[in-house]
């Protein structure tokens, strides 16, 4: 297979909302070029990119897929993305390794929401980006809204470099670059090259002038040059729109019928000729500080942007060549590992199929397979000393379930799949609750989950069922009390003696040290859940030998680990035993162990105990016009707003709410604003349950635990 240089390889990555066309787009592609002689359609489930059992089901793309195409002398690595941002994670690693986004917009709906929501991330990752609007042969295709819907959305940097029109009932593009009209058949293909139409000259020229003066003010020479002329010609203007993309300020506008192939041959030309390439981009930098050139005659670097199992052939990791070249047979370090490990297959997918190859170079991408050490967002270089490229930052989860095994046997099986996905697809948060005794699996959405549902089922052959996880409530008191307890036990020779007087009290920082008991001393237990239990020892007289408080200070940490009232931790008591007694012959330390436990657990019922919840600190993105909506729905969560500020259109609402109102909460907010508020949250505090709460919570457990 034909090995391209940097220059004259173009790695675009098709993204935009369900539905758009991505798919049909890439697959005409391959089919212009002549990599394929028949066209699949999504309908038939039967393109190269939509391979998967599961996307088949859905009639929609679920996975990133690597294609491939070629195209008069230049090499485009395709990368068709899901349209819908529960596979975030899939569009995310995409738009990394890409050097051009392609977003394609549906001429029926325009730049909706889902387009909304993806061009967030695109303008994050700040990467030269221009925009299909396809299906422009459609009955309710609207150009003119869509390219308006566009200017909204990305504002006037939304160039037009094409317009559809229809001349005696057939398709045409108008190319105000190349200023040409081109004409189809009913079926697309090859179009007829004609004039511009007189009754469109006057407008094509316009947007012909505009093109030139925005091309122009990306470099001050081709700003001399259109003062000194008046004019770019075509070459001068590519340079001025591939500076224009690259500075993330001008965005091309295109026209398709990607199920009919119309324009998609000039579109591809442009992407050749125009789109940059990996060289043009901006070096990439490592953690470390070090810079890595996409030049050939570096040391090669490899940055690994995806892992995935298919069965019968086990992982396939995806990676792009940042600089140097890789080769066959090589042997890489994992800079993250120090592991060695050898390429021992190298390939170009074109969805499910491999193509061996012998050689990839910089900017190209590829594929290899049965790496032992090497996972998504590592880097693999000939040089140790190379350094890790910068890891894609994924989303954290919106929606967090407890996962069971349906049958108590495939526990393991089920946890080692877990974790294998887990790897592969880094938007999938996995973790154990050692408190409930849980599995927790976070992920980007209900269908994100039925998607990690049916893997597990079809892929891996376990069935899971998932639940709303249970919370890490914690138990203290809100006054003083006293109690003392009597352990006494005969069974024929030694028996078991303890008897123990003590009184609890609320602990916070910085609290005076109690009066009115002789202190012999103190102990400062930090516990490993959180709080403290802080013990004194105000023992007089002996009544109680020093060698038992210990053992009392035990049986009060046992129950400070399953608390009464909701079998939670208990946190923040400070203990002061000052009374109590023993036997010179039945006293040993499981005595005092008993009598300290039932002492402190009869005391902390009489001191008005209090049930804690985890509060989560928030921050919400939201339209400024869908914020009312919001603000009532977090209310009725009980969070407490803490403070708003303006970006743009959007309104950053921050605010703490309880992790219990959170468990279904991006599922409604999706609902509530379709898609286009976002929100992080993390731990915060424990803040008390109100009262009517904490009864409810207290009558379950007494449930559970008949």
């Amino acid at each position: 297979m034909k090995v391209f240089d940097n220059k004259h390889i173009k790695n675009v990555a098709f993204v935009g909302t369900h539905r758009a066309g991505k798919t049909t787009l890439s697959e005409t592609m391959l089919f212009e070029a002549g990599l394929i002689n028949r066209r699949g359609t999504v309908e038939q489930q039967n393109t190269i990119s939509d391979y998967h059992e599961f996307e088949h089901q859905r009639g929609a793309s679920v996975f990133s897929t690597p294609l491939h195409t070629e195209w008069r002398n230049y090499k485009i690595n395709i990368l068709d993305t899901p349209g819908l941002d529960d596979f975030i994670g899939e569009i995310m690693s995409s738009i990394r390794v890409a050097d051009t986004i392609v977003t394609v917009i549906n001429a029926k709906h325009g730049a909706d929401i889902g387009t909304e929501i993806i061009w967030n991330y695109v303008d994050k990752y700040h990467k030269p980006t221009l925009f299909v609007i396809n299906k422009i042969d459609s009955e309710k295709a609207n150009f003119e809204m869509s390219f308006n819907s566009l200017k909204e959305l990305v504002g006037n940097n939304a160039v037009l470099i094409q317009y559809p029109i229809k001349i005696d009932g057939a398709q045409c593009i108008i190319d105000v670059l190349k200023m040409k009209c081109y004409k189809f058949g009913p079926e697309g293909g090859k179009p007829e090259k004609l004039a511009i139409p007189k009754d469109q000259q006057d407008y094509a020229k316009k947007l012909h002038n505009e093109l030139v003066e925005k091309a122009a003010e990306n470099d001050e020479a081709l700003m001399e040059l259109y003062f000194e002329k008046g004019t770019l010609n075509e070459d001068e203007l590519r340079q001025g729109i591939k500076l224009g993309m690259l500075n993330h300020d001008m965005f091309p506008v295109f026209c398709v019928s990607a199920l009919k192939d119309m324009g998609t041959g000039r579109l591809m030309g442009f992407i050749d000729n125009v789109a940059p390439a990996a060289a043009d981009l901006n070096p990439e930098q490592t953690i470390e500080g070090k810079i890595i050139k996409p030049e050939m005659n570096a040391d090669t670097s490899l940055f690994v942007f995806k892992n995935v199992h298919q069965p019968n052939l086990g992982q396939i990791t995806f990676f792009k060549v940042m600089s140097g070249e890789v080769n066959f047979n090589d042997k890489l370090y994992n800079t993250r590992t120090g592991e060695i490990e050898t390429l021992n297959q190298l390939y170009i997918m074109d969805g499910k199929q491999k193509h061996a190859v012998q050689k990839l170079t910089v900017g190209d991408i590829g594929a290899t397979t049965k790496l032992k050490f090497t996972e998504t967002n590592d880097t693999l270089a000939s040089n140790p000393e190379s350094g890790t490229i910068k890891p894609i930052k994924f989303p954290q989860p919106r929606l967090v379930k407890a996962v069971f095994a349906e049958s108590n046997t495939e526990e393991e099986k089920l946890s080692d799949a877990l974790k294998r996905m887990s790897s592969q697809d880094l938007t999938i948060d996995l973790s154990y609750n050692s408190e409930t005794h849980q599995t927790l699996i976070g992920t980007q959405g209900e269908l994100h989950l039925s998607t990690i549902e049916w893997i597990l089922e079809h892929i891996y052959d376990v069935k899971a069922r998932f639940e709303a996880p249970k919370i890490s409530y914690r138990e203290t008191i809100q006054r003083s009390a006293t109690a003392n307890y009597r352990h006494k036990k005969q069974s024929g020779g030694s028996g078991q003696f303890g008897q123990v007087h003590l009184k609890i009290e609320p602990y916070y920082e910085g609290m005076p040290e109690p009066e009115g008991f002789s202190l012999r001393g103190k102990e400062v237990v930090d516990l490993p859940w959180d709080g403290k239990l802080v013990f004194y020892n105000c023992i007089v007289g002996g009544v109680i030998d020093q060698r038992y408080l210990p053992s009392i200070m035990k049986g009060i940490l046992d129950v400070m680990e399953s608390g009464p009232l909701t079998d939670s931790y208990i946190r923040d008591i400070r203990v002061m035993v000052y009374d109590g007694k023993m036997h010179a012959v039945d006293s040993n330390d499981i005595s005092f162990k008993i009598a300290g436990s039932y002492a402190f657990k009869e005391a902390f019922l009489n001191a008005n105990p209090k049930l804690l919840e985890p509060i989560e600190q928030m921050q919400l993105r939201v339209p400024d016009e869908m914020i009312g909506n919001v603000m009532t729905e977090l209310q009725s969560r009980r969070a407490i707003i803490q403070g708003i500020e303006n970006e743009a259109h959007y309104q950053i609402l921050k605010c703490a709410i309880p992790s219990v109102e959170l468990t279904d909460f991006s599922s409604q907010l999706r609902s509530l604003t379709q898609g286009r508020a976002t929100y992080s949250s993390s731990f915060d505090s424990y803040s008390a349950v109100p009262s009517h709460i904490q009864k409810q919570l207290i009558k379950e457990q007494e449930l559970v635990t008949t």
